[in-house]
Order: C-alpha cells, then structure tokens, then sequence
C-alpha cells in the first residue's frame, strides 16, 4: 500500500503550548488578550508577545477537528488522517509563520517551549507525526542546540522562513547551521512566511502574497544564483506552501542570468542538481511544471489546520485520483518524493 505523506500540515498553538516552556523562560510567555465588547477585530483574541499583539485563531480552517488540529486529542488526529488516506503528517507551526521579537532571549524562549510541545505531540503519534523544528537564529549556539533536540525527538526538518531579521538564506551568516543540518541529515524547509518585521508591517495589511508567498520565491532564486546549495552537497531543502506555477518563471530568469555571466545552468535538473523539493497544488498547471523541472522533486500537502488560499483537505486524494497525471507521478508526489526529502 502506497504510504501517503502530508508534506505540509500544521499545529495551531494554544495557552498549553507554553506550559511547556522551560522554568527559566516563563517571564516571556504570551499572554492572551480579548477585544473589548462591541469592537470587531480580524481575530477573535490575540497573543500579546514582546509588547505585540497577534491574532489568535485567526487561520483555522472549520474542516479539521479543534482537538485534532491543537494536539489535544492524537487518537482524533490519526482517525481523521485515515479518513484522509494518509499516512504521515508532517507538522508546522502556525504563529510562527511570522516575526514575533526582535529580542535573542524571547525568541529563543518561544522556540524551545514550541518544540518540547510539538516532541510531547508527535511523540504519541506512533510514528505518523512528525515535524521540523523551530531553531532561535539569532543565536546560532542556541540554533544547533535546538535542532539537536529536534533530532532527538523525531524531528524531520528544520524550519526557516526566506527572510530571516536582516538577513537571506544565501547570507554565510546560516552556513554553520546549514553545515549542521546537513551532518544531522536535517533538510532546510523554508515554509510560506517572513521573519523581517519591515517586510511584515509593510504588506500584511492587505497582501498575504507579498508578505508570505513571494519572499520564499525570492530565497529559492538567491540560493541559486548565489550557489550555495553546492557549498553543501548533501544538504536538501524545502520549498513549502507557495505552490509550484512560478518554478518555471524562477528558472527563466535564472538562465537568463546565468549565460549573462557565461556560466552553464541546469534547466530541467536544477532542482535535482541542488536537492531541492517544492510542495505543489492541485490548482497548479501540474503538466507545465513538470516539463519544466520533472517530477522527482515535487511534494504535496494540505496545509491541513488551516484556512488560506494554500488549504486543500483532500488535496492528496485529488492529486491520487488525478486523470491529468499518470499513476507512477502521482506516487513519487504523494510518497517517493517527501520520503526523500524529508528522510521518512
């Protein structure tokens, strides 16, 4: 039987996420706040983080259980994946999407309760839960030490966002991590969002797609361009919930740039050359793509837990009963492929 894998499914954080923060860092956990009665907000109730608010519950999609999308009940979470036809979901976290701090120690505060929570999760999961972890980077030392605990505990990735503070996934500065990640047979998932607060206030106003889709189109093309993915030859990496239409547009541009500086570039394989994978959609032109950039490289999840233009529950069992692929693609998408990437 084909094990199918969510490649992107999520946890939403509750107040019992930060009961497993550690002793030292309880000074910082969140605070809950409601609006006053009468006021209409975007979200119901907000996290209060570092002198900011965030909504709260303001991403869930109806068509998962509470319980089984905050971790509160696993036996509910694992009945509705086989009603879903999956096997394994791999999680992501929701607030994190976005920056919290400018602050090392609150960060690095969120992060480690984030992933004990997330360990004591999974852990119950028999085997069918896994997740990328969370790693403070403004603190490198904390960062490995983080990703070292993920390790420990089942996790399968490491989670980044394209922009992180002031800095791209091609700055040195994350070479270290990267060189870690790669002796701990981690991949680097770099998941829909932004860690720059600039960037953030600027767009989310009224562009999700600017805030969280673009930013990680950008990373991809700067890793390229810039080469590192070579610097570390057994490193792979994720591209998650930004679909898949815009690799052929991404590549264009990228061989135009590349004979400008009379270098060779890969065409169809650069996503094989470089390890890299892309979580798609069935809204995706699935047949352009793949004649673009094959389809070794290609995942596929739901985003389950939440409810945005990337939400698909039944994405996997579209995709299975697709008369637009053949059936040896359709199972690298839904099992070869994230099997690889994220070494299930």
């Amino acid at each position: 039987m084909l094990k199918v894998i969510d490649a992107d499914a999520h946890v939403v954080e509750t107040e019992r996420t930060w009961e497993f923060m550690l002793p030292e860092d309880q000074r910082y956990r969140p605070a809950v706040l409601q609006p006053k009665p009468g006021y209409r907000t975007p979200a119901p109730e907000y996290w209060l983080i570092d002198g900011r608010a965030f909504g709260k519950n303001a991403n869930v999609g109806q068509d998962t259980p509470d319980a089984a999308r905050e971790g509160e009940d696993i036996r509910l979470r694992l009945r509705h994946m086989d009603e879903l036809g999956v096997a394994i979901h791999v999680l992501y976290p929701t607030i994190f999407l976005r920056p919290l701090t400018i602050h090392a120690e609150v960060e690095t505060a969120l992060y480690r309760g984030y992933n004990r929570w997330v360990a004591h999760i999974a852990a119950q999961g028999e085997g069918r839960l896994r997740w990328v972890v969370l790693v403070p980077l403004m603190s490198l030392d904390r960062a490995i030490e983080e990703m070292h605990f993920g390790k420990e505990h089942g996790a399968c990735g490491v989670f980044m966002r394209a922009i992180e503070g002031e800095q791209r996934l091609s700055d040195p500065y994350f070479f270290p991590l990267y060189e870690e990640a790669s002796r701990l047979n981690l991949p680097i998932c770099i998941h829909s969002g932004i860690g720059n607060f600039d960037m953030f206030d600027l767009f989310n106003r009224d562009s999700g797609f600017a805030t969280f889709k673009m930013p990680a189109v950008a990373g991809f093309h700067d890793l390229i361009l810039k080469g590192v993915p070579s610097r570390f030859p057994d490193l792979r990496w994720g591209f998650v919930e930004i679909s898949s239409q815009w690799l052929p547009y991404a590549l264009n541009d990228l061989a135009i740039r590349f004979r400008r500086q009379g270098k060779p570039f890969p065409g169809k394989s650069v996503l094989q050359e470089n390890r890299i994978y892309v979580a798609c959609q069935t809204t995706d032109d699935l047949r352009y793509v793949i004649d673009t950039v094959g389809d070794d490289n290609l995942v596929i999840g739901t985003d389950y837990g939440h409810n945005d233009t990337s939400s698909e529950i039944e994405a996997l069992r579209r995709l299975q009963e697709s008369a637009e692929l053949d059936r040896s693609t359709a199972e690298k998408i839904l099992s070869h492929n994230p099997a690889r990437l994220y070494g299930i």
